[in-house]
């Protein structure tokens, strides 16, 4: 779809003015949001991901495709995300946006469990953004995890989170356009330290955001990411595997080491990679490959970006490095979650998020 008008003209011309690249950049989003009547986020979004090329990313927005799928499959219906909106107004005192908090029956905090949720929640796709925010909540406040682990979140669903999760410490990857967080419940989870590893090759504006804490006196090193997305970044995407599996063997031999996110991966890339370190496992193997919650990103089943043909993929992962001295945290289930529709007709994410528990032997 040629969108009216000429979209390079602003470009052009911040080109010939001499412009540092950055500014340019800021007049390329600030172009882009008009022509698409979108955030500032998903236009920078969008741009990143198509080498900040007005035309490509504007065809991007309004033809969005999966990769695998062929040309006639893609959907030929514009989406337009509604108006922006600011979710840390919404009023949170009905029974539905009840605050995240543990719940007696799901979890008793006896020190012999670890819970931990990834979810790339589409914090981009702004179309019913309030009830799928709350859509995830309701997980979030049913399971009451320990730690959670968040990819593409955006500044108003940050501080939605904020509002609803104030029994979370909640730190992040960046502060401005789509970034990862992590979580961590405050009675459970002490931090020590935190850490952003940038991939300095990214045009997705990716990093890998770290954080030292430790739970029912185990050390513990928790990871998370949203690596390159598209199978036309595989190359940057592997080096940045590459990068997260180096940080988790350089944590201390007697901690425990947890990534959780979306890596975006496909099995032959772990293969070209040269596969898992011997020393690092993937927890869906470990856990004997449960076929039900192998698809993390399933378009058959989840129907949030209306694409007819049928892509499923293990975009989410989680990598576990055992402590030296074995036996102290050991991965015990799998679940995905999100797999029910919301009353919008959506579900919370085009991802199903990943739950998954691990023993804590005391």
């Amino acid at each position: 779809m040629e969108p009216a008008g000429d979209p390079e003209a602003g470009a052009e011309a911040a080109r010939d003015d001499g412009e540092p690249r950055v500014k340019k950049r800021r007049l390329l989003c600030a172009e882009f949001a008009s022509v698409a009547n979108c955030d500032p986020a998903v236009a920078q979004c969008f741009l990143a991901e198509n080498d900040w090329e007005m035309e490509r990313a504007l065809n991007s927005y309004f033809e969005p495709c999966v990769e695998e799928s062929p040309p006639e499959s893609r959907p030929r219906t514009p989406c337009r995300p509604e108006a922006y909106v600011d979710l840390s107004n919404e009023d949170t005192t009905d029974s539905t946006c009840s605050k995240i908090t543990s719940s007696e029956n799901i979890q008793q905090e006896d020190g012999s469990m670890f819970s931990l949720i990834t979810w790339n929640i589409d914090g981009l796709d702004l179309n019913n953004l309030q009830e799928r925010a709350r859509g995830v909540c309701s997980y979030l406040t049913l399971y009451s995890p320990d730690v959670i682990c968040l990819q593409e979140v955006i500044p108003p669903y940050y501080s939605y989170l904020k509002k609803r999760a104030s029994n979370y410490e909640i730190i992040t990857g960046r502060e401005e356009g789509y970034f990862t967080a992590i979580m961590l419940k405050k009675s459970r989870v002490k931090l020590k330290s935190q850490e952003i590893i940038p991939f300095p090759s990214t045009k997705m504006m990716r990093n890998l955001l770290c954080v030292h804490v430790s739970v029912s006196g185990n050390e513990l090193y928790l990871m998370t990411s949203h690596l390159e997305s598209t199978r036309g970044h595989a190359k940057e995407r592997i080096n940045q595997l590459k990068v997260v599996l180096k940080k988790m063997q350089e944590a201390p031999e007697t901690a425990t080491v947890i990534f959780a996110g979306d890596t975006n991966l496909r099995d032959q890339e772990v293969t070209r990679c040269g596969g898992l370190p011997n020393n690092i496992l993937d927890v869906w193997e470990f856990l004997g490959k449960p076929e039900h919650c192998q698809f993390t990103w399933d378009t058959q089943m989840n129907s949030n970006l209306g694409i007819p043909a049928t892509c499923k993929l293990r975009f989410d992962r989680i990598f576990f490095r055992a402590a030296a001295e074995e036996g102290h945290i050991i991965p015990r289930s799998m679940d995905l979650l999100g797999l029910e529709k919301l009353d919008c007709g959506r579900f919370p994410s085009d991802h199903w998020g990943l739950l998954c528990s691990l023993d804590i032997i005391l």
